[in-house]
């Protein structure tokens, strides 16, 4: 069989498994985006999530001996929550970005992979293939353009003409000779919404990201998060999709091809109150199944706690009060004293002040002396 037919018969294969769109490229080096690489790093600009090593990034055939092709997959998720839970002064809710609703796109990724792989090794037994998704080694998105998927946005997305950029992205290095796909070229043209609405104003310029800026990054860090940015989060538990909601090329897209992506209202949009007090089993059990769960219930906490101060909810203020004076964990307790200082009234002022008295942590007592101060100021005001 040639590389040719057996194209084919993989694109043929794919789509009974459920992935909504496939490509091919070669194992060529990604040059444009090591240059592009090299820049974020001497900036600044990197995450510090993906993979350090340039190289590896940017040339597949240290990844796999003989390689010669990647195939590219795509998978569309959603992009509007069915029968959405609403937010209200009494129970003020958050919200996960959409790439977590869902079942972890990790899993189904792999999943599509695994099926894919189990599929060329019995038609050509002699291949090797090697898979990977969002944490590996290669750039998703620019194998992804290269294999004609989609193009890179200006909002460092891949948007694609179908589904836009709500989609999942994976990849498999295999050493049969595919014929390659014709790259998608840019179709952004002059449009520049994306980098008009970036709340933080992360996206430097089209397609170049400080990462370091980026809400979708922030709100997975696990210290205190910096000043500037809290009021920007909003009432955003994980992740960021603004640049996404603005793009042209999203508009009416909401496609629902798989179950297992479908979200709970429920954990998409949690109640904020109730993440104050949750337990480690807990918080496994309701979202451990989500992506935006990876780096455990901490800065989800911590978030929960912002938004309830950018919401400026009274009703929060015990809640608040019980945390900033018995959580073990500093940044936790500086953060709701942060949050109650937003809120404000005599009950807040006398529990700020009762907390710093108790309170042997210099970063705290920091947080605690802003919020009292800024209550100061408003009296005057």
């Amino acid at each position: 069989m040639t590389g040719a037919q057996l194209k084919e018969e993989v694109i043929a294969y794919s789509k009974t498994i459920g992935i909504d769109k496939i490509g091919f490229t070669t194992t060529d080096p990604f040059l444009e985006l090591k240059e592009r690489l090299r820049t974020q790093q001497e900036f600044g600009y990197q995450s510090g999530f993906e993979e350090s090593d340039i190289e590896k990034r940017t040339n597949p055939g240290l990844l796999l001996p003989k390689a010669r092709s990647i195939i590219s997959i795509a998978l569309a998720y959603p992009s509007k929550l069915k029968d959405a839970p609403k937010s209200t002064k009494e129970e003020r809710r958050g919200i996960f970005c959409r790439a977590s609703w869902g079942k972890d796109y990790h899993h189904i990724l792999r999943d599509r992979m695994q099926k894919l792989e189990q599929f060329i090794s019995e038609v050509s037994p002699e291949a090797k293939v090697i898979s990977m998704v969002d944490t590996g080694e290669l750039s998703d998105r620019a194998v992804a353009e290269r294999a004609g998927i989609g193009w890179s946005g200006k909002n460092c997305a891949t948007i694609t003409p179908e589904f836009g950029s709500y989609v999942y992205l994976g990849e498999l290095i295999t050493t049969i000779p595919f014929p390659p796909d014709q790259p998608m070229t840019d179709q952004c043209g002059t449009c520049n919404k994306c980098v008009e609405a970036c709340p933080t104003g992360a996206l430097v310029t089209g397609g170049q990201l400080d990462a370091n800026k980026c809400i979708a990054f922030l709100t997975q860090t696990k210290g205190f998060l910096p000043e500037q940015y809290r009021e920007k989060i909003g009432n955003r538990l994980y992740g960021c999709d603004t640049c996404q909601q603005v793009c042209p090329e999203n508009k009416g897209i909401d496609i629902h091809h798989h179950p297992e992506m479908e979200p709970d209202p429920e954990v998409a949009k949690p109640k904020l109150k109730s993440l104050l007090s949750i337990s480690n089993r807990e918080f496994k059990e309701k979202f451990g199944p989500v992506s935006g769960s990876w780096r455990g219930k901490k800065p989800i906490q911590r978030n929960a706690i912002i938004a309830l101060g950018n919401f400026k909810d009274v009703t929060a203020v015990p809640d608040l009060i019980d945390v900033m004076m018995k959580d073990p964990r500093p940044v936790i307790r500086g953060t709701a004293a942060w949050s109650l200082g937003k809120i404000g009234g005599s009950e807040v002022e006398n529990a700020l002040k009762q907390a710093k008295e108790k309170e042997n942590e210099t970063i705290v007592v920091a947080e605690i002396d802003k919020s009292l101060n800024l209550m100061d100021k408003q009296v005057i005001s």
